[in-house]
This record gives C-alpha cells, sequence and structure tokens, in this order.
C-alpha cells in the first residue's frame, strides 16, 4: 500500500481502523514505560508530584496507546518502508505529544518541558521499536498477529535485531560504496 493509500484509508474509515484493531499489547507497553518516565523525571519535585505525573499519564496513556498502536500496525504496510516509517515518526508524536503536553500543563507537573521532552524521544525510538517488530508480524493484534505469549518468547530475538539493524545498514552502505569505487 501507498502512504496516500494508507492516510485515505485512516480518513476514510477511523472506526475501523482505529477502534476495531486498537492494538492493546502497545497501550499496555506504553502505559506502563511512559508512566515510568513521567514517575522518574518529576521524582525530584516530590513523590506526590511524580506520582500524580505517572497517573495522569498512565491513564492517558491506557486510553490512546492502543489508536496510536493501531496507527503503527497500519503504516507497517506502506511501500516503500521508508515512506510508512517518515509517517509515523511525524504523525504520531505530533498527535500524541500535542495531547499530553494539555493534559500536563493542565494538571500542573512540575517538571513539564522535561517530561516531553522525554516522552518525545521515546516516542522516536519506540515507533522505531514497533515497526520493525510489527513488519516482523509481532506486536500486531487481530487475524495477522500472535498471541501475546508467542510475541513475548520472540521478543529477545526482536531487541536484538532491532539493535543490530542501524549497524548492519551502516556497515552495508559502507561496503556498497567502497565497492563501488
Amino acid at each position: 500500500m501507498t502512504l496516500k493509500s494508507a492516510l485515505r484509508h485512516i480518513t476514510e474509515e477511523p472506526g475501523e481502523l482505529l477502534l476495531r484493531r486498537w492494538n492493546w499489547k502497545s497501550a499496555l507497553f506504553s502505559s506502563l514505560f511512559r508512566a515510568s518516565i513521567f514517575f522518574s523525571v518529576n521524582l525530584t519535585a516530590g513523590w506526590r508530584a511524580a506520582s500524580g505525573a505517572a497517573l495522569a499519564e498512565f491513564a492517558y496513556r491506557a486510553v490512546t496507546a492502543g489508536f496510536y498502536g493501531a496507527l503503527t500496525q497500519h503504516f507497517r504496510k506502506v511501500q516503500p518502508h521508508w515512506h510508512g516509517t517518515v509517517a509515523a515518526l511525524i504523525l504520531l508524536p505530533v498527535i500524541a505529544h500535542s495531547i499530553e503536553l494539555a493534559i500536563h500543563y493542565l494538571r500542573g507537573t512540575p517538571k513539564l518541558a522535561a517530561s516531553i521532552a522525554a516522552s518525545v524521544c521515546f516516542t522516536l525510538l519506540a515507533t522505531l521499536f514497533n515497526l520493525y517488530v510489527m513488519r516482523r508480524n509481532a506486536m500486531v493484534v487481530g487475524a495477522e498477529g500472535d498471541s501475546f505469549w508467542q510475541d513475548m518468547r520472540r521478543m529477545p530475538g526482536m531487541i536484538a535485531g532491532f539493535a543490530a539493524a542501524g549497524p548492519l545498514a551502516l556497515y552495508r552502505a559502507l561496503r556498497g560504496r567502497k565497492a563501488a569505487q
């Protein structure tokens, strides 16, 4: 599917894509990781402030991260892959962090700028990771996905493959460049 057709599908059938394919696996992990980020960043403002920020983030992500996971799952099929990657790296953070900023601003999260910056950095890495594993049919929900436990059994290899992907791509590029000389 092209990026244009993927975006058209999102606008024409948002309920089917975002509600029926709500990715509970993404919601579970995102809520836990992001609550931890907000807790850690705000701990210097006190235990109560850190707990409040973590709970607000957990609640927000528990509801919305399944939608973002559904979008990532949808973008995994875009060809060429880099089009889907760029779209996910722009669209998801703009939507997610605009809402996140408003929630934490309104609730008075003390370390707001640092919290959002850490969350954005995590989003960029997590989106790349999620695209990587979803393109290998892990962390996918619906008929195309495996069980949660099958995904977890595959996760150590997925993490290793993801960590090696950048260095391997660089090696291939340098090797190809050297062969062309």
